[in-house]
């Protein structure tokens, strides 16, 4: 028998709007709404202002003396280059092979304090590495279930906490507390938003007090189908898909969220030899000449040659047009402007290397 999901605490409340719910990460999590579908809830977010549960994302303390120099030696990002009250976007790689374990966000509470967000499938085989890393003092507690995670994201997200008595006005990256709540300037989105991390049981009470204060801005409850059309146009990466055990930060062009000049960190050695080396696929975007919308798997091919597969593929509402990600093979010798071809259910379809995003960018 397969394992139950898991369900938010909110789920209720998503019924109740008449979600369509999926499997993600081992929980059933709202796909798109009633009344709404994916197009209107994207454009919400890029136009307007729109909110997702995301509860199902993973949660860590890590605390004691050296909390934050112990994370700092196992996770990619350089902590000693933020500040407590700051956020960092980081890697969780595989010692031996510079794979990709998790992406996550360390929030720097203090150097005895760090809260770390993972991602929902991820959060206990992080939690597992880390506590059996950790020196004699340092404690690793996994609090999945603690808290619920919403995401209030769009040009008018700040009117709508403004209007709840919430900070809005901290720089991207960081976070303010109120309460008993955690209003972080980060998103998956982007646009301009804002992550608000409570305790499970001021979930509902919060979620409710969004809804009443957006409703004068046209808020929408949004799931998790436009939440990933929303991060595709970004380029934003999904962990499984863009980046994996077997995808190295590297290969996914994410070396910026790596500290190259620290001494230590999980996967160091692997990923510095094949960033000297070259790595032998590197990830791109590809944008469609014609109507074909590519999907995950896909193969690029050139001409008669297999030279890549697609990552993540969608269409997007905003460009109308079909986009993906693709690891393309460094030595077909692609580069933007490059011509390929996608094989889509059997039809051969046109498409242009560019690199991401897709989108202008609204963080800010």
């Amino acid at each position: 028998m397969s394992e139950a999901l898991l369900r938010p605490v909110l789920y209720p409340r998503h019924a109740e709007l008449g979600a369509k719910f999926a499997a993600f990460g081992g929980w059933e999590m709202p796909l798109e709404y009633a009344g709404g579908g994916v197009l209107k809830e994207h454009t919400a977010v890029r136009e307007g202002v729109g909110v997702f549960d995301v509860s199902h994302l993973g949660k860590a303390t890590v605390r004691g003396p050296g909390a934050a120099g112990f994370v700092n030696a196992c996770l990619t990002g350089d902590l000693g280059r933020i500040e407590p009250g700051q956020a960092q976007y980081t890697l969780c790689c595989d010692d031996a092979t510079g794979g990709v374990v998790d992406d996550l966000i360390a929030y720097l509470n203090a150097d005895d304090d760090v809260f770390l967000i993972p991602n929902a499938a991820n959060t206990a085989e992080v939690v597992r590495r880390l506590a059996e890393a950790a020196p004699p003092g340092v404690e690793v507690t996994n609090r999945h279930a603690d808290y619920a995670v919403l995401a209030v994201q769009g040009p008018r997200s700040a009117d709508v906490l403004t209007a709840m008595g919430l900070p809005t006005d901290h720089p991207y990256m960081s976070f303010a507390v109120s309460g008993d709540v955690i209003v972080c300037r980060t998103g998956y989105t982007g646009e301009h938003g804002y992550e608000l991390v409570a305790p499970v049981d001021q979930a509902t009470e919060l979620w409710d007090a969004i809804m009443a204060a957006g409703q004068e801005h046209g808020i929408r409850a949004c799931g998790l189908a436009a939440r990933d059309t929303l991060r595709t146009e970004m380029g934003y990466p999904l962990h499984g898909q863009d980046l994996s055990l077997e995808i190295t930060p590297v290969q996914a062009r994410a070396g910026w969220a790596v500290g190259w000049a620290k001494p230590r960190f999980w996967g160091r050695e692997a990923l510095l030899a094949e960033k000297e080396a070259g790595p032998r696929r590197v990830l791109w975007g590809l944008e469609s000449l014609d109507r074909g919308i590519p999907r995950a798997h896909m193969a690029v091919l050139r001409g008669d040659e297999t030279v890549g597969e697609i990552t993540s593929g969608t269409f997007s509402p905003t460009r109308r047009v079909g986009i993906a990600l693709a690891l393309l093979d460094t030595a077909a010798g692609l580069g933007a402007g490059s011509e390929v071809e996608v094989d889509v259910r059997g039809r051969s379809s046109r498409m242009k290397v560019v690199k991401p995003p897709f989108v202008r960018p609204g963080v800010r």
